[in-house]
């Protein structure tokens, strides 16, 4: 990540460039180096307030944070500490979705046996749907509920699908695949 610094109405000390360097790199773990992030950070100093504006911009991404504080420290920490927060807000948002892009689709097919013939099995209906993310629990609990015999799910806990089932003798079945 590319860093620059201005400075306005003062002469910085190695001091602070330093420190400002080691602080603004921890931005880095964030951003693909394929993006060309690139940090432009002015410090002011206007009479007893310190003042620093870092501007982030990378592909398809530009924050910008504004601290003011009586210390150029604590300023430094505050501007790094919004900047990570919105980079973070940024990230989780881009992760959920994708989560939310890779749903699972699952396909039901009716199939009808015809006795007169001697054919084999026809598929009669098929059926797309969405399972619902929810737990074992919750789905035994709906499935009691319901007249069918069995119920296909999302579950919640290992992000699979699976079904779970009402056995003869009252109890519930569960089938997951991923075992």
């Amino acid at each position: 990540m590319q860093i620059k610094f201005n400075f306005k109405n003062f002469e910085p000390s190695d001091h602070l460039k330093s420190y400002a360097q080691t602080r603004f790199e921890k931005l880095a773990k964030y951003l693909s180096k394929n993006d060309n992030p690139e940090l432009q950070v002015n410090f002011e100093v206007e009479k007893y307030r310190h003042i620093i504006e870092a501007i982030l911009t990378a592909k398809n991404l530009h924050i910008s944070a504004t601290e003011e504080n009586e210390d150029m420290y604590a300023s430094v920490d505050l501007v790094l500490d919004k900047l990570e927060a919105q980079v973070r807000k940024i990230r989780e948002k881009a992760k959920d979705k994708h989560k939310s892009k890779s749903k699972t689709k699952v396909r039901m097919d009716i199939i009808k046996f015809n006795k007169e013939e001697k054919s084999g099995p026809i598929i009669e209906k098929t059926d797309h749907f969405e399972p619902k993310p929810m737990s074992v629990e919750e789905a035994a609990l709906q499935l009691d509920t319901l007249k069918y015999d069995f119920l296909v799910f999302l579950n919640a806990e290992n992000e699979r699908v699976n079904v779970i089932y009402k056995r003869k003798d009252g109890n519930f079945g569960l089938i997951d695949p991923g075992i």
